[in-house]
């Protein structure tokens, strides 16, 4: 397809591509971006990160090679993003992708991410530096249990939805600075800074059985790539598993254990299904969610779906003069 012409910085066009672990959706961006002259910017949360690159289901060398992708291992583990972190990097890799009159294309499974760049987030209150240092030396001792334990008298709703340390950190902080709940603050102050242009949202949702057929073989094929080597070089670094998000992906964890001798070949390979399929649930319940989803396939990407996808998406192009 002939280039298109560029577009004003944040006015162009946007396309989502959304769905759970082992949906297809790194390969239909990776398809779409071979066949609409695209870039494929990461949203998700593990895969920014340099390290575990089988673990975390980065695109392979080759896939990199084949079309352009961005924003891919470009952070030491130690280093962690928040969502305004990515947003503000994913912003000006859309406006590089515009210039160049590229398809900027969205894919990954952190919910979060996409909707601090399609939507933009709320702004946080100013937290005192004395009272960031309380929170994280309370995650660091105590971990997830004491977070919530802290956030429960406070804003018991947070307490008991979430579980990812750094969003129970933020909920404590805010609650304990403002008086109010995170949600509350969030109200009272709406997202802004979302992506100006028109956005396409394409959302994989295949139901269980065929998401726990696809996750079935998934750790077993990790393992045959290396990952086993890869997750005892990262654990040797000696990181934080309480400040360094990494170290809970889904993978480390269960292969950690394996390694240590905890449990058994066989142990370890079905806690990792476990929480593959649990994982992908959280997506799956995240997605549905979603208001503007302009294309819902409830099956996995195939190439068969691949051409009802393209077809949409040249419609939606056609409709801008692209």
């Amino acid at each position: 397809m002939q280039r298109s012409n560029p577009a004003p910085a944040g006015a162009g066009p946007l396309i989502v591509v959304m769905g759970p672990t082992a949906s297809g959706k790194s390969q239909l961006a990776l398809d779409l971006a071979r066949a609409r002259d695209g870039v494929v910017i990461n949203a998700d949360a593990m895969q920014v990160y340099a390290d575990l690159r089988i673990v975390t289901a980065r695109p392979s060398e080759a896939d990199e090679a084949a079309a352009p992708h961005r924003l891919y291992g470009v952070r030491p583990a130690e280093a962690v993003w928040s969502a305004a972190d990515w947003a503000a990097a994913a912003r000006a890799e859309v406006a590089a992708a515009h210039r160049a009159g590229r398809l900027p294309l969205i894919t990954g499974g952190t919910g979060l991410y996409i909707r601090a760049l399609v939507e933009g987030l709320s702004d946080l209150p100013a937290i005192p530096q004395d009272l960031r240092d309380e929170v994280r030396a309370l995650g660091l001792t105590g971990g997830v249990p004491a977070l919530k334990a802290a956030l429960a008298p406070l804003d018991p709703k947070a307490a008991q939805r979430l579980a990812d340390p750094q969003r129970l950190a933020r909920a404590l902080e805010v609650v304990r600075a403002t008086g109010r709940s995170l949600a509350d603050w969030q109200r009272a102050h709406p997202p802004a800074g979302g992506h100006a242009g028109p956005v396409f949202t394409i959302a994989l949702m295949p139901d269980a059985g065929t998401r726990d057929r696809a996750i079935a073989g998934r750790f077993v094929k990790m393992l045959e790539m290396g990952a086993a080597d890869e997750v005892a070089a990262f654990l040797a670094r000696g990181l934080d598993p309480q400040a360094v998000p990494l170290m809970k992906a889904v993978g480390v964890p269960e292969i950690g254990a394996w390694l240590a001798g905890e449990v058994s070949r066989d142990e370890m390979l079905e806690r990792g299904r476990i929480a593959t399929r649990q994982y992908a649930k959280r997506q799956m319940t995240w997605i549905r969610n979603q208001a503007h989803i302009n294309l819902g396939a409830h099956e996995q990407y195939s190439e068969c779906l691949a051409s009802r996808i393209f077809l949409e998406i040249d419609r939606f192009l056609l409709t801008l003069g692209h």
